[in-house]
């Protein structure tokens, strides 16, 4: 599968214990049926076997929306279901690694939070970036938000997708405006709220203001 800019647009990233008041396979039809452009199911506390379980559910959910899945960090998992892609980050399998494993098909994203980073995972292969945390974040320990500089500095001088990730809400969409990405990565703001639909609607309409693609 090819990975677009447009693809970027609105990242929903999954939590499945944040949310407490709807099943997490409701949150996550409600995500992609309102506007989610790519979706990545990250679970830290699962053994293999029902990580696959719970993948291979959502799999099917993001097909029915025609939505890529990506798996975040286990390569073995994203193999096992045939996911649309993986993300690694800094201290999991550069790019080049996991291109080898997965084969030219599979979409690959590599975290990174500064212009070497993004250059060296760009030469690797990777075929878009996430970089943050961009704003301070309850889902990352001792993270120091990445300057707007800094995310325009990996913008201007990548050529492939970038995200931005990390503390993203709706009121702070706007403050990424002019930093180049192509979309938003979000985690809380989706999952966690009390309306996943409505505030994924939300979410697409002030990205798409942010990048000035709507009035």
């Amino acid at each position: 599968m090819k990975c677009t800019k447009e693809m970027m647009l609105v990242y929903a990233v999954s939590d499945s214990g944040m949310n407490k008041h709807m099943p997490f396979l409701d949150v996550v039809e409600a995500v992609l049926r309102n506007g989610a452009t790519i979706f990545q199911l990250r679970e830290k506390h699962l053994d293999e076997e029902d990580f696959v379980k719970e993948a291979l559910e959502v799999q099917k959910l993001c097909q029915k929306y025609h939505v890529p899945l990506i798996i975040n960090d286990d390569v073995s998992v994203a193999m096992r279901i045939g996911a649309d892609g993986v993300h690694v980050g800094q201290d999991d399998m550069d790019a080049r690694e996991v291109r080898k494993l997965v084969g030219d098909e599979m979409i690959i994203g590599t975290s990174c939070h500064n212009r070497q980073e993004a250059l060296q995972a760009e030469q690797d292969g990777a075929d878009y970036l996430g970089c943050g945390a961009v704003f301070v974040t309850s889902t990352k320990d001792d993270v120091t938000p990445l300057s707007k500089e800094t995310l325009v500095d990996i913008t201007a001088n990548v050529h492939i997708p970038v995200v931005a990730i990390g503390g993203i809400q709706e009121d702070n969409i706007m403050q990424l405006a002019g930093s180049g990405v192509d979309g938003v990565a979000v985690v809380s703001a989706l999952f966690a709220s009390d309306d996943p639909a409505e505030a994924t609607k939300r979410i697409r309409k002030l990205v798409l203001e942010m990048k000035g693609e709507e009035k």
